[in-house]
């Protein structure tokens, strides 16, 4: 039986164990999306704690396409031999690490873009971040060739992996909603428009990865009225599968889905786990390739009876691993306790200082004892 501790595969890239990293920002670039000691570090550390894959905080492939302070990029071959660093770090730990490559459209501020208006697939109000600007079909067809541009860096750059980030509202996962999409060009109106770009973006990566295995983080429920439901993103994902795509992690939610993000609060017990499983499960019934599960896994007996059931090929975590970034080793000792995560997104908030992202019960542990 299958568990989390049994080899996989990924593609063709072997991986020694079941649980992958979800990509979470790290916060640990410099201004310029460089790569910095510190977040070489970062990585090293998680690598260390026995993961079989970490994908590394997305990383933006134009300019325009950033959202946060200390987001990696990936925009210009400068940008490669700082990944170089991270890759060499991961691999001397053992490590296997994947890229994920985004444009966040209008999820971000024209300050962090140097831009006075965010671009999207359509002027649509997005509610938290104001009035975008439309993107020109020529200006679309340039960040097709982009993303392909990152996707050859990531390889130079000796990266396991690349993925693509479709999820969470950016903006690949925007061109797919009928909400945020509605574009008159060959990139909207219809399911098989509004899947285009999507499918470009993957052409394109697939022809500038070589051999690395390309997957996505997908969307399969953005919990928005009027915009991408399973109806829309399980023909998408079928196509991709039908593409050769490697694998799909299963996601859902953002920014506006009211409590039904994907990274969600209070996990108490076992059955608050796993919450995206049911969408996971209607992506393994349209698809040929691996799927990935996501979603509040915090104890080993969730996770294994989610690998045990065939829905999911692997699962992914985020949080958990930023409390104990040696939790998959402690599991493997035989501690098999629950993870000492509590769920409650403080990590988030511990960014002013200056340090990245930390679990903020573990900081404030910290200080109390230094104040001791």
């Amino acid at each position: 039986m299958v568990d989390m501790f049994t080899p996989g595969k990924l593609g063709n890239l072997n991986l020694e164990n079941r649980l992958i990293r979800s990509a979470v920002w790290e916060a640990l670039a410099d201004e310029d999306g460089y790569v910095t000691d510190m977040l070489v570090e970062y990585n090293r550390t998680v690598a260390e704690g026995g993961i079989g894959l970490i994908i590394l905080g997305y990383s933006y492939i134009q300019p325009n396409g950033r959202q946060q302070p200390g987001q990696s990029a990936l925009h210009s071959d400068a940008h490669v031999e700082g990944m170089r660093k991270i890759t060499d770090a991961v691999h001397s730990a053992g490590g296997k690490i994947s890229t994920q490559l985004v444009h966040v459209g209008p999820q971000t501020k024209p300050d962090m873009i140097g831009e006075e208006t965010p671009v999207a697939p359509s002027a649509v109000d997005h509610g938290i971040f104001g009035m975008p600007r439309e993107l020109s079909t020529e200006e679309v067809w340039t960040i097709v060739e982009d993303f392909g541009q990152a996707a050859r860096r990531s390889r130079e750059a000796g990266f396991d992996a690349i993925q693509i980030h479709g999820a969470h509202g950016y903006l690949v996962s925007q061109f797919i909603s009928p909400l945020w999409n509605q574009r008159t060009d060959e990139f909207g109106g219809s399911l098989e428009n509004r899947m285009r770009f999507c499918l470009e973006v993957y052409n394109t990566i697939r022809d500038n990865a070589g051999d690395l295995p390309v997957f996505i983080k997908l969307n399969v429920d953005d919990f928005v009225e009027g915009s991408t439901t399973p109806d829309d993103a399980l023909p998408l994902a079928s196509a991709l599968s039908q593409k050769g795509i490697d694998a799909i992690e299963v996601s859902a939610g953002g920014a506006l889905s009211r409590g039904k993000g994907p990274a969600r609060t209070k996990i108490k017990t076992t059955e608050d786990e796993a919450y995206l499983m049911d969408l996971a499960k209607m992506v393994r019934e349209a698809v040929d390739c691996t799927v990935i599960g996501m979603g509040g896994f915090r104890s080993p007996e969730v996770i294994n009876a989610a690998l045990a059931s065939g829905d999911v090929d692997f699962v992914s975590m985020a949080r958990p691993l930023i409390r104990e970034p040696n939790l998959p080793n402690r599991w493997r000792s035989g501690d098999t306790g629950r993870s000492h995560c509590e769920s409650c997104s403080g990590c988030f908030k511990t960014l002013s200082y200056g340090k990245g992202i930390q679990c903020l019960l573990e900081l404030k542990a910290k200080q109390s004892h230094r104040s001791c």
